[in-house]
């Protein structure tokens, strides 16, 4: 079976749908599914519920999705770099589950992996415990926390071969392929295709069979979220 799919419109095609849910992988700006979640802008696609470590930042990564209003609700850690985040959400016009990172990563993981829920010591008596069931454990109290199961993943590798089988690069890794386990149907955007056999099977990060459709998405312009100089003496 094909998976490479000429450009992120047709590798989309079929499978999005209103008030659906996205789990998108990255950490940051970096990582994260650039022509994806161009593609998911211009579909015009809307009520999007998206479980992701970030919500970008302004015009950038998931912030696109946020400034053409299709996010509904959030599932995110750390969302300090996004102004528009911060308006939607302080006027309601936004959803937010904030989850610590961790949480959120063993979530995702757990979905993948078909494991409901567990129960983690992260969180236990702060607002992030309010309405989640306690359970002690040898003396101590534990919160349930749900496994986050999506209807799609859009994911960024460094390399796949053209069965899907794919490499991250350094932080990249980050977030990427628990995400891509945790939802119904997985695409990936790589920045090389590379023949069935050139990848060494010890590298290999992410298993082809999770890997439904991919589409090449270099070359990439590497962004910052904020960058810090010292000044010239």
């Amino acid at each position: 079976m094909n998976k490479l799919y000429p450009n992120a419109e047709t590798a989309l095609e079929g499978l999005l749908h209103d008030g659906m849910t996205i789990c998108a992988g990255g950490f940051g700006l970096c990582g994260i599914p650039e022509r994806l979640i161009d593609a998911i802008q211009a579909s015009g696609v809307q009520k999007l519920t998206i479980a992701s470590n970030n919500a970008g930042i302004d015009g950038q990564g998931l912030g696109k999705l946020l400034r053409s209003r299709q996010v509904a609700k959030m599932i995110s850690s750390y969302v300090g770099e996004n102004k528009e985040f911060e308006r939607q959400y302080l006027s309601g016009e936004l959803e937010v589950e904030f989850c610590p990172q961790g949480t959120l990563a063993e979530r995702c993981r757990a979905g993948g992996a078909g494991i409901p829920g567990f129960y983690t010591k992260t969180g236990v008596g702060t607002l992030i415990a309010e309405g989640k069931e306690v359970k002690q454990f040898d003396g101590e109290d534990y919160i349930l926390e749900r496994g986050i199961r999506a209807d799609l993943s859009i994911i960024k590798g460094w390399k796949a071969d053209e069965a899907g089988n794919l490499i991250f690069r350094k932080t990249a890794r980050n977030f990427n392929q628990p995400m891509a386990t945790a939802a119904n149907f997985c695409v990936a955007e790589v920045e090389e295709v590379v023949p069935v056999g050139s990848l060494d099977p010890d590298s290999i990060h992410l298993p082809g069979i999770y890997v439904k459709r991919m589409i090449v998405g270099a070359p990439y312009d590497k962004q910052i979220e904020f960058r810090t100089v010292r000044e010239r003496v």
